[in-house]
């Protein structure tokens, strides 16, 4: 279609072929829709908990602010300008936001109608004119300019904002992009021109979500570490310190309440003790004594004035012989999982492994003190233990364990659930399933898959790898496509049962 003197025949013909494409690339799948939408809905939730959580940090500054003064107060007026030049940003995407719902009627559920969102008018219309912006689209640019230069000015130099200003300066980078050809293509054309309603309208909330973001980083920045915490007299608790941590049936029980808090920005230069400092305070690790009363003292020192100022400690605690409650707990989470083995660690404080008996539903005994539950029907498990303690007495306790279902894995495309590259990459890479945040040891295999691309039957693939006629449908597949994978299918070892349905994962063409 390029190079020579064309005919207008050919003139026409080549503008019907330029619009076939386009066509193409605008019949995206419901489901690719509806996963912008659900995306969407994921950004505004965010905004949304942003907006609460940055109002309580700076009222938390400004509390400081009050109290403390010096850089706190310069902290919290740089936190009140970047807050001011957020909401003046974010705002003014919320009206773009709605100019892409001019025209968008909710469903009766209250929700928008992703799946008849595939149209770009309104922002083409709008933003663009020709290969150009139009004065909207300008204004858009402006507007991004502006929040950018707001930050930079109300930030300044200091090096505690200068990572946050980078990436702000990184995401709302306006400059022209190079496409898939290399060719030079305007910010808001690569990333808005012809792009269905719902996912311009997702860009734009995670627009909202990086503003957001920026605000929280300076706001968090400016407080510090634990700053909050020790933001206000308020945050004191009542400690109660007694002479002893047991005391004996009849037994004088003595003590004191002092007022104290934890504040990890209160640094010793010194401690001696058995322990180690973490956070500001010392964590006391240590072997139980014998049976009876033993002491724990040591010493803490400050820098005060430049001098170093010893601050002595002393307390006890008693080791008693006869336990009176059992000690059960599971090696790898607090619920057990029907269709695998669950180790247990069980035990009776003050009695040896080989004088404990435990026994439940499914739990057989593999070693001194370690079991193997495997769960059956029900929702939960009851364990119970006896111990015989030294004088012969016997003593029991149990506890109830929830039986949790195994989770269904996630499907996932060189690794992750929305990758997005060239159409070789995707040509070339292999289809997984994991089951994320399982401690257990499972093995998963994809044996099939189904694959979506824009304008393309679905195929079905065996294996995890791209066949031909895959490939053949990805050769199609213009910038901007997103293709789904879905119906993954999956052989497991290491569970007695099969998993739940593994979830659809997408690629979007570059």
């Amino acid at each position: 279609m390029a190079g020579g003197k064309l005919t207008p025949r050919q003139k026409m013909i080549n503008l019907m072929y330029l619009v076939f494409i386009a066509m193409l690339a605008m019949n995206m799948s419901k489901e690719v829709l509806s996963a912008f939408g659900l995306m969407n809905e994921k950004f505004e939730g965010a905004n949304e908990s942003s907006k609460m959580t940055n109002e309580q940090m700076l009222m938390a500054l400004d509390t400081k602010a009050a109290e403390a003064k010096g850089e706190f107060a310069t902290a919290a007026v740089t936190a009140h300008k970047v807050q001011a030049a957020t909401k003046k940003f974010y705002d003014f995407v919320g009206t773009l936001k709605n100019d892409v719902l001019t025209g968008v009627e909710k469903e009766e559920n209250g929700k928008l109608p992703y799946e008849s969102m595939d149209k770009a008018d309104n922002l083409d219309n709008s933003w663009f004119t020709g290969e150009g912006y139009s004065k909207k689209g300008n204004d858009v640019i402006a507007a991004i300019e502006a929040f950018k230069s707001e930050l930079k000015a109300a930030l300044g130099n200091e090096k505690k904002y200068s990572a946050i200003l980078n990436e702000v300066t990184k995401k709302f980078d306006v400059s022209d992009v190079a496409n898939k050809e290399g060719q030079k293509d305007k910010y808001l054309n690569y990333h808005f021109k012809g792009f269905p309603a719902i996912a311009s309208l997702a860009k734009l909330s995670a627009w909202q979500n990086d503003a957001k973001k920026a605000e929280s980083d300076v706001i968090s920045a400016a407080l510090g570490k634990a700053a909050v915490q020790a933001a206000s007299y308020s945050n004191y608790q009542a400690i109660v310190v007694l002479e002893k941590n047991a005391y004996f049936q009849g037994e004088n029980v003595k003590g004191k309440v002092v007022l104290g808090r934890y504040d990890e920005n209160t640094k010793p230069t010194s401690f001696q003790g058995p322990g180690k400092l973490e956070n500001g305070q010392a964590v006391i690790s240590l072997t139980a004594g014998g049976v009876g009363e033993q002491k724990i003292n040591g010493q803490f020192s400050f820098l005060e004035d430049g001098k170093n100022i010893p601050l002595k400690f002393e307390g006890s605690y008693v080791v008693v012989p006869r336990p009176n409650s059992a000690t059960i707990s599971a090696d790898k989470m607090n619920v057990v999982y029907r269709g695998v083995p669950n180790p247990m660690s069980i035990s009776f404080a003050g009695v040896g492994d080989n004088n404990v008996n435990a026994n439940a539903t499914g739990m057989s005994k593999v070693g001194n003190g370690k079991y193997v539950l495997k769960p059956g029907t029900g929702t939960t498990v009851m364990i119970n233990v006896s111990a015989k303690l030294p004088d012969g007495k016997v003593v029991a306790d149990k506890k109830e364990f929830r039986i949790k279902g195994l989770p269904a894995p996630t499907g996932k495309i060189r690794g992750e659930v929305a990758a997005k590259g060239q159409k070789g990459n995707l040509e070339s890479c292999t289809i997984s399933a994991v089951m994320e945040d399982f401690d257990f040891p499972v093995t998963v295999n994809v044996t099939q898959f189904n694959i979506k691309v824009p304008g393309q039957p679905t195929i079905v693939v065996s294996g995890s790898k791209m066949d031909g006629r895959a490939r053949q449908a990805i050769q199609k597949a213009t910038r901007g496509d997103v293709v789904v994978i879905s119906e993954i299918k999956a052989s497991f070892s290491g569970i007695d049962q099969v998993a739940k349905r593994v979830s659809t994962c997408t690629y979007e063409v570059q």
